[in-house]
């Protein structure tokens, strides 16, 4: 409706408007037409020689020549008069000879004049000129004119034209507006717009109370929802737009749903589920749903930690038995001297073992981890060795990022060296030059070529199968080991072997120490 009035309002203005200039044009019209023939008629000989000879003027001849041209050219009147506006011609001739009602004094000085003027035919548009003797002098006056009527019955017929012109536009306008409408009401499924104020509020107030994350993409995967938790969870570029970041983006892009799979930012430990989203049979876009795991993450790495020790505490409580059995055995057998050897040995070796560590080692929590995972590696068959010249002072990185990194690579190089046959050994050295922490862990497995580093770090790589594996359980570890050397702005690189004895590669990185 409101359409309709905009548009019934500019073509009332616009119809004003055309009326007012075809009237302006008519009598325009009407002005230029008389003007030229009282030209034409003050340039005739007869008349040019009568009025300046008039005794000898013909004036019947006159009279009938210009009553000829007003025939001829439809005009209302055309009066020739002297200079005294004494009337020679008139379509009545009962008024010849009277005086000319009219404004013909600029005429008569030599001038023209164009004017609508009621005289004894009615209204009518006239035009004045002067008529010229053959000295050039004036000699009289030419007055030509249309009835007004007559220009109103021009400019009525003009109208039609004009009148369906408008009645068309008016028509389409009523159409389109009827067909916006129509469009409108379909796209927004037929609610009003204070329903959609409303539905956008609703919506609005739900997207920012969630505490997910939540992300919405149309089918060219751009981002057209995001919520205050999703733009806290992932990280932003320059110009304020969602960073999914490349493993985020191929999940995201794989076509499948996915259901609480770990994703590893910079900083984050994400679980991720994908859902696309579809309206009558045609996808829409794509639902991802963000929830916050990294202190879950810590923690249950934590847990692992724990777990680990108490296994390998299990396992040390297991042989302290069997080595308790033995040398009660050898007292039993009157050997006590064998029995004290047996004993402090081995309380020796591991003591040994504590003190070399924790020398070289002075951060408590990296050097428990490096004694429980030489226990933990030793029940699995593996021998790991911390390399003489390793050198550790305490406090130059966070505790919690160090065992990250050094208990991830220790675990994936365990791992390579199960794969490979025996002999089955990891050498961990940890040094600070100046500025910077560098861990490099060696194993006896195959290597992992350089080339395959970038898609390691990413979640879901597996190492037997030397792929990534969306949705599986493990791949975790180099991830986390990523996560930290991005936050710290390090480095992580493969270093081929030189020799056999290097086992197959060497994993090294570099985390620089910010004061």
């Amino acid at each position: 409706m409101l359409q309709l009035l905009v548009v019934g309002v500019v073509l009332v203005g616009a119809t004003a408007a055309l009326a007012w200039q075809v009237r302006v044009d008519t009598r325009r019209d009407a002005a230029t037409e008389v003007t030229d023939v009282a030209a034409a008629v003050a340039q005739a000989p007869d008349v040019r020689d009568g009025l300046a000879d008039p005794a000898s003027a013909d004036r019947a001849g006159i009279q009938e020549h210009v009553e000829g041209v007003r025939r001829a050219t439809g005009v209302y009147f055309i009066t020739v008069m002297d200079r005294d506006k004494v009337r020679w011609t008139h379509p009545d001739p009962r008024r010849v000879g009277q005086t000319f009602v009219g404004n013909a004094d600029a005429a008569l000085a030599g001038g023209e004049v164009v004017e609508t003027y009621t005289g004894t035919l009615g209204p009518s548009v006239r035009a004045v000129l002067p008529v010229r003797g053959p000295d050039g002098a004036v000699v009289g006056a030419v007055a030509a004119g249309v009835a007004t009527r007559s220009v109103t019955q021009d400019l009525l017929a003009r109208l039609p034209v004009l009148a369906l012109a408008l009645t068309l536009a008016f028509a389409l306008s009523l159409l389109g507006s009827w067909a916006l409408s129509r469009w409108v009401r379909r796209r927004t499924h037929g609610l009003e717009p204070a329903d959609l104020t409303r539905l956008w509020e609703v919506n609005d107030a739900v997207l920012h109370s969630l505490r997910e994350g939540l992300v919405v993409l149309d089918p060219a995967g751009r981002v057209q929802v995001a919520n205050d938790e999703a733009r806290r969870l992932l990280p932003t570029d320059g110009d304020g737009q969602l960073d999914l970041g490349p493993a985020l983006r191929r999940l995201l892009e794989a076509g499948e749903d996915v259901v609480d799979d770990v994703q590893v930012t910079d900083d984050r430990v994400l679980v991720v589920s994908r859902l696309d989203a579809h309206w009558e049979g045609r996808r829409v876009g794509t639902v991802v749903t963000l929830r916050d795991h990294t202190e879950l993450q810590a923690l249950t790495r934590d847990l692992d930690a724990v777990r680990a020790l108490a296994e390998a505490l299990r396992s040390q409580a297991h042989e302290s038995a069997n080595r308790l059995h033995v040398v009660v055995t050898l007292v039993e057998q009157g050997q006590p001297d064998r029995a004290v050897e047996f004993a402090t040995a081995e309380l020796v070796a591991a003591q040994q073992l504590t003190d070399l560590v924790v020398a070289d080692v002075a951060d408590p929590a990296v050097a428990a981890l490096l004694i429980g995972k030489s226990a933990q590696a030793a029940e699995r068959g593996v021998e790991l060795e911390v390399e003489p010249d390793t050198a550790l002072a305490e406090g130059l990185l966070p505790a919690r990022d160090l065992v990250t990194v050094v208990g991830n690579l220790v675990d994936n190089a365990v791992e390579a060296a199960l794969d490979a046959p025996g002999p089955r050994w990891v050498r961990v050295r940890i040094t600070a030059p100046a500025g910077r922490v560098e861990v490099r862990v060696t194993d006896s497995g195959e290597g992992l070529p350089a080339g395959w580093l970038d898609r390691a770090m990413e979640r879901g790589w597996s190492r037997k199968e030397h792929r990534l594996s969306p949705g599986g359980a493990h791949g975790l570890g180099l991830a986390l080991v990523g996560q930290v050397v991005r936050r710290h702005g390090g480095t992580v690189r493969v270093e081929e072997p030189v020799t056999l004895d290097d086992g197959g590669g060497t994993i090294v990185v570099d985390l620089p120490v910010r004061p």
